[in-house]
């Protein structure tokens, strides 16, 4: 097992992207249920004030830090990540390794029009890439196992679910078993970015931790709240854990 770092009631695994990848391919080749979680200021903030989902995070099987200000937290408080691994990222390296090695893809959430263009636009990019199957997220609570029986029906063996939190990882913490994938991601709004609806920051706003900011001016209304108002907690929980040190 790799060294976890503490961050504010969340453990997060201290690896590289390769690192990363390279548990994901032991989790195919086992061929049992792992879930994955990517852990930014908004996760963190919401673990604060939610113990089930802080403990769904920590029951994890492999939890990546994501968003240059957790990284740049980690650092501060002497517990240094290796490298940042992004959601975003992993899910297109994961998406050429699944070409590249004949896993199964399953694609769930976002709305119809979206996930479908994904689907199309991928199948295009690698050749060889097999799309078991794709469903939108918006569904009843009625209609949820209809959901996962089509999962667990198309034999898939990475699962990508873009579906906001905290119902993505709860969705994921009691349905996994029952889906039997191997490998399970939550992935935000990765969705958006691989269609080309939303535009992802320059690599020097990446670089910079500005990568918030580009994403407030695409939508000013939807993310004002998000980041001036809820995130601005993990200021507080910064300075709680550093006077614990």
């Amino acid at each position: 097992m790799t060294q976890r770092i503490s961050m504010m009631g969340c453990l997060i695994d201290n690896l590289s992207m390769e690192e990363t990848l390279h548990r994901v391919d032991g989790f195919i080749r086992a061929g049992t249920p792992h879930q994955h979680v990517v852990v930014n200021v908004d996760k963190l903030v919401k673990a604060s004030r939610a113990p089930e989902l802080r403990r769904i995070i920590n029951d994890c099987d492999l939890v990546s830090a994501d968003g240059m200000p957790v990284v740049w937290a980690a650092r501060l408080l002497g517990k240094p990540f290796k490298e940042r691994v992004a959601g975003i990222d992993l899910f297109e390296a994961l998406m050429e390794r699944a070409a590249e090695r004949g896993w199964r893809v399953f694609l769930l959430g976002a709305r119809e029009e979206v996930v479908a263009r994904v689907r199309a636009l991928y199948e295009q990019k690698y050749r060889g890439l097999v799309i078991a199957g794709h469903r939108n997220g918006y569904w009843s609570a009625a209609e949820e196992i209809n959901v996962v029986e089509q999962v667990a029906a198309s034999r898939a063996d990475l699962l990508f679910v873009a579906i906001s939190s905290p119902k993505k990882e709860q969705f994921l913490g009691q349905y996994q078993a029952r889906m039997q994938v191997p490998f399970a991601m939550g992935v935000g709004g990765s969705f958006d970015v691989a269609a080309g609806l939303v535009r992802r920051a320059p690599r020097w706003m990446q670089r910079a931790g500005l990568e918030w900011f580009y994403r407030f001016l695409q939508e000013p209304r939807r993310m004002f709240r998000r980041y001036f108002i809820d995130d601005v907690a993990f200021l507080w929980l910064f300075l709680k854990e550093a006077a614990r040190l």
